[in-house]
């Protein structure tokens, strides 16, 4: 077989992470399963690499410097509605979540993930009845995540304007954004 006919007979996957060491392992894993990989780290080249040739599959991190992973999946899907996208996050919410499935992901993972996982989540087209429903219910601190990543979705990643909305003071939103979620 040319190396023409193995390009198009291997599946394509698209991975933008800006975390380089991730995006690396990952790609390499997804390789040995036979797919054909590119790989960016900021949602300006994942749009560019998606424009030279339209991915079967893309696997998009939602923060990156430089814009939110919800861009990429709004303009991957712009350009082909059938490209299966798995949104990987370490900063997961549920305004998040919803936005990128609103937007065409097909699922939304929190990381750590693996390949296997995130393989298996580019074939899902259901949702699963059986997920526990939690016996308690989130935290304050989890809530006030989930606030603040709902009405910085309103304001189009915007800090400041998420600041002033939330009358808060926009170094303090800002020292809030850089830590990690709280667990429910």
């Amino acid at each position: 077989m040319s190396a023409e006919e193995d390009h198009f007979e291997r599946p394509t996957l698209l991975i933008v992470d800006d975390d380089e060491v991730f995006a690396r392992v990952l790609a390499a894993a997804f390789e040995r399963r036979g797919y054909l990989v590119r790989v960016g780290h900021s949602v300006e080249v994942g749009i560019a690499l998606a424009r030279a040739e339209s991915p079967e599959f893309a696997v998009v991190d939602l923060r990156m410097p430089g814009g939110s992973g919800l861009e990429l999946v709004q303009a991957l899907q712009q350009q082909d509605e059938n490209t299966r996208i798995v949104v990987l996050t370490g900063y997961a919410s549920i305004a998040t979540a919803v936005e990128a499935i609103k937007l065409g992901a097909v699922h939304y993972l929190a990381k750590p993930a693996d390949a296997d996982e995130i393989q298996a989540a580019f074939y899902r087209d259901e949702g699963n009845a059986e997920v526990g429903v939690p016996e308690r219910p989130l935290s304050v601190g989890r809530l006030e995540w989930e606030h603040i990543q709902r009405v910085l979705q309103e304001c189009d990643g915007n800090v400041s304007a998420t600041a002033r909305r939330l009358g808060m003071h926009r170094r303090t939103l800002q020292r809030k954004l850089q830590k990690r979620p709280l667990r429910s």
